[in-house]
């Protein structure tokens, strides 16, 4: 698997780091990651303090790295985004795995795909003509790449219910959290707008801001040029401690303007939280209006704190929604991700495999309990 490492914190590689885990327990494959970011041996690690250095420098060690890996492996499985990191870190492993006359399985994650395609002809022909197979993590995105005549197969990115506990908050606080990184098509600006909405009905509301980015400082600012109280920047946190947030929480929101299938919302559903996101790219078919959360346009900082606010009054409505969303984490479970994935090495690699049948749809553990 070619992706990021754990120190790009960011949902390729958390996704990674969680399929060779399984893959080393299930024992059907012997899973090894090839690291996009390869650090460079002392004093040369010094250069990545410095951009565009920096770029040059992973570039150095990153070919070399491939050329060493994949001669010896039977399936090349790279992660893409859109943008320039599609040439950087995927485009170069396909290279040399083709070179090695190796199949390679592009696994596409981008909420600006078809930004993306449209202004990318190397996207669209690597994906066309050169790849053995594309997959999506949801149907989403497999609509978005058929629009511009690129086949995928959806493999949804999966999630361990073994880390989060679910819980229904009773009654619900107004605790809200959210854990997306402090980036522009994240727009936490709204968010913080939102909050300020809440803020003025309930004075003790807190807000967690889990992730680090490029806006940290000018939300920082933000936040205080709103005035706002009990508002927590975490900065980056590691993903096996992501749960303690969620457990503190009782409320989950995101506002991004662009997406595709967040974890983050598998992740708050997993944990009992009601979650308010903005109707945007991929989050609609992961999450219905009204059964499984609650969605709102973009940039409407009112209509999301309204929809906050709801939740707050209506302990019922919270509770449907929890239940209904945890009922869908059945399909984002490991036997349904291992099926799928199975089925995609398989064929790329010229053999035979028998996907099993799917588990029933589970109940909440609180009803089970």
């Amino acid at each position: 698997m070619v992706v990021a490492s754990l120190r790009i914190i960011g949902g390729h590689s958390v996704q990674a780091k969680r399929l060779q885990e399984r893959w080393q327990a299930d024992g059907s494959v012997a899973a090894r990651i090839v690291p996009i970011d390869p650090v460079p041996q002392a004093p040369f690690d010094r250069l990545l303090r410095i951009k565009y250095v920096r770029t040059v420098v992973t570039q150095l060690c990153y070919w070399p790295l491939l050329f060493r890996q994949l001669r010896h492996v039977d399936v090349v499985h790279a992660f893409a985004a859109s943008g320039s990191s599609f040439l950087l870190a995927p485009l170069p492993a396909v290279i040399v795995a083709k070179l090695f006359r190796k199949p390679v399985i592009l696994n596409y994650h981008s909420g600006a795909a078809e930004d993306h395609l449209r202004r990318s002809a190397t996207a669209r022909f690597v994906m066309r003509h050169v790849v053995d197979a594309t997959v999506v993590p949801s149907a989403f995105l497999r609509e978005v790449l058929r629009s511009f005549e690129i086949e995928a197969v959806v493999v949804h990115n999966t999630i361990d219910l073994r880390e989060f506990t679910f819980r229904h908050r009773a009654p619900l606080q107004p605790r809200l959290l959210c854990t997306r990184n402090l980036e522009p098509l994240y727009n936490v600006s709204c968010l913080l707008r939102a909050f300020a909405r809440v803020q003025a009905q309930y004075p003790a509301a807190t807000l967690t801001l889990v992730g680090g980015g490029s806006q940290d400082a000018a939300l920082r600012i933000e936040a205080a040029a709103l005035k706002l109280n009990n508002v927590t920047f975490t900065g980056p946190v590691p993903p096996a401690e992501i749960h303690r947030y969620y457990a503190e929480a009782d409320v989950y929101l995101q506002a991004p303007s662009i997406d595709n299938m967040p974890l983050s919302v598998l992740e708050a559903f997993a944990s009992g939280l009601p979650v308010v996101s903005t109707n945007v790219g991929g989050v609609p078919s992961i999450l219905r209006h009204r059964t499984d959360g609650l969605l709102v346009p973009a940039n409407d900082d009112e209509s999301l704190a309204q929809e906050v606010i709801s939740l707050l009054k209506d302990p019922r409505l919270a509770h449907r929604l929890v239940e209904s969303a945890y009922q869908t984490l059945t399909a984002y479970e490991w036997p349904a991700a291992r099926e799928g994935w199975l089925l995609a090495y398989r064929r790329v690699a010229g053999q035979q495999y028998e996907p099993r049948r799917e588990k029933p749809v589970r109940s909440s553990p609180m009803n089970s309990a």
